[in-house]
This record gives structure tokens, sequence and C-alpha cells, in this order.
């Protein structure tokens, strides 16, 4: 038997939630490109503590075998060891390149999500409205007395102007 979407949400809210935000995430990590793909593979080993330790020790080696410190390798990068800093400034250069990547595209799903919930919190808030409005209508044609709440009521009962409060906000929020 086939359950509806309203079914699969009543029987359990809160995993059905956990699975479409694991859908969505699935949904945006197959949509990068090659290159992201390749960039986030390459951020997430240069931030690791494996990278880390194998930069140690290669610079170590380096320095160590350029001063004469290890015993049958002549110096081929004697002090100030420019060939290392060629390398480590180019090295540099690249894993920027690759962070500003991944960072693109993580600031892009960002501001998707940002979107996908400025949408639902509009959808939220016209239903909302709208319960609002049938419940006065409720309450009058049932004879409840409601008037020590019909203002505030009635403030939210309306439609939110979204622009308009965007624009209020943009004026008093501080410039950064």
């Amino acid at each position: 038997m086939n359950k509806t979407l309203s079914d699969q949400i009543a029987e359990n809210p809160t995993q059905f939630n956990i699975a479409a935000i694991a859908k969505l995430e699935e949904e945006a990590l197959d949509r990068r490109t090659r290159t992201e793909r390749q960039s986030d593979t390459v951020v997430r080993f240069i931030g690791s503590p494996k990278f880390l330790l194998l930069h140690v020790i290669l610079v170590a080696g380096w320095i160590a075998a350029n001063l004469n410190l290890v015993p049958g390798v002549n110096a081929f990068d004697p002090f100030p060891f420019g060939i290392l800093a060629l390398f480590v400034s180019s090295e540099s250069v690249f894993l920027t390149i690759f962070v500003l990547i991944s960072q693109n595209r993580m600031s892009r799903q960002a501001e998707r999500r940002a979107h996908l919930d400025l949408q639902v919190g509009m959808l939220a808030e016209q239903e909302l409205t709208m319960m609002l409005q049938m419940l006065q209508k409720l309450c009058q044609h049932s004879g409840v007395d409601v008037k020590s709440a019909t203002q505030q009521v009635q403030g939210f009962s309306e439609t939110t102007d979204v622009r308009k409060l965007a624009t209020e906000l943009e004026e008093k929020l501080p410039e950064q």
C-alpha cells in the first residue's frame, strides 16, 4: 500500500524531515561540477591532521638535508632555502584557489538554503494569516467576544508586506 505524503508526515514528522533534508543535501552534492568535487577532495585533505603532519615532515626533512644533518645527502638547496620557498609559495597559491572554489560552492549552497528558508517562512506566514482570519470569522459567527484581543489579532491577520519589512530592516541595521 502506497502512503500519501500526508500519511508519511503524520506517521513520523521528525524522520520525514530528516529524510527530506538528507535528500536535499545529497542532491546538492550531486550537482557539483567535476572541478568542485576535486576541489572539495583537496580541501578535505589539506584541512586534515595528516596533511599537517606530512607538511611538517617534508619541511623538516628538507631543512635537515640542506643543513647537512642527514649523512650521505648533499645539500641541494642551501640556506635560505630558495627552492623550498618557491615550492611553498606555489603550493599556497594553488591551495588558496582550491579553498576559494569550495567556499564559492558552499556560499551558493547557503544562498539556496536561505532562499528556501525565506520561501518556507513566507508560506507559513501566509498560512497562519489565513488561519487567524478563519478563526476570527468562526469566533464572530459563534458569538465569542474577542474584543480584548481584536486589535492585536487584526494586526497579525493582515498579510505581511515582505518588501516593506526588508526595506525597514535594511534601514535599521547598522552598516558593517
